[in-house]
């Protein structure tokens, strides 16, 4: 009976209690600061950020009607992917991956964390950002996103320094 009510009290308590700790809505001009401020040399253009973390080329996109953004990192060109290749991405995106997922377009492999914009925290874009890098540069190796993996996982050093390091800058945002 106990655990029923503190299960009840949980579940109704919650939504106030992210009400509070709300931050506002993820607008352009506020994903522009956190990027800025993750990478000062961040070039922002149109509806689009293009910045570099840990010596990895990052792309930023958003789409403010649709509700939208995209952190885009290029990992190889798409031409010589065989099909074990492109089964192992499809079980790290399952298993891996975390938020950011292995997609081909333009005859290109990316790494992508795709969130919708007004939602998106800051912690939110802090960790896409670090598991999008980090499941690029273990493209051919882990496959895997970052610190938790669904199952366990190999890679939990490298993407705890980097995240980490993203979160230690710009914290006043």
């Amino acid at each position: 009976m106990l655990i029923r009510l503190i299960f009840c009290l949980t579940l109704l308590a919650g939504p106030a209690l992210a009400q509070v700790e709300a931050e506002p809505p993820m607008t352009p001009e506020r994903l522009a600061a956190i990027l800025l401020a993750v990478d000062p040399e961040a070039a922002p253009a149109g509806s689009g950020v293009s910045l570099t973390i840990a010596d990895v080329p990052v792309l930023v996109v958003f789409d403010v009607a649709a509700n939208r953004m995209r952190a885009m990192v290029p990992v190889a060109s798409a031409a010589g992917l065989t099909e074990a290749d492109l089964m192992r991405m499809m079980q790290a995106n399952f298993d891996t991956a975390l938020d950011a997922r292995y997609a081909v377009a333009n005859d290109r492999l990316w790494s992508v964390f795709i969130h919708p914009l007004r939602e998106l925290q800051r912690e939110q874009l802090i960790s896409g950002l670090a598991q999008t890098v980090t499941l690029a540069r273990t493209y051919g190796t882990l496959y895997s996103g970052g610190a938790q993996v669904f199952g366990g996982g190999d890679s939990s050093g490298l993407y705890r320094e980097l995240l980490d390091d993203l979160r230690d800058r710009g914290q006043e945002l």
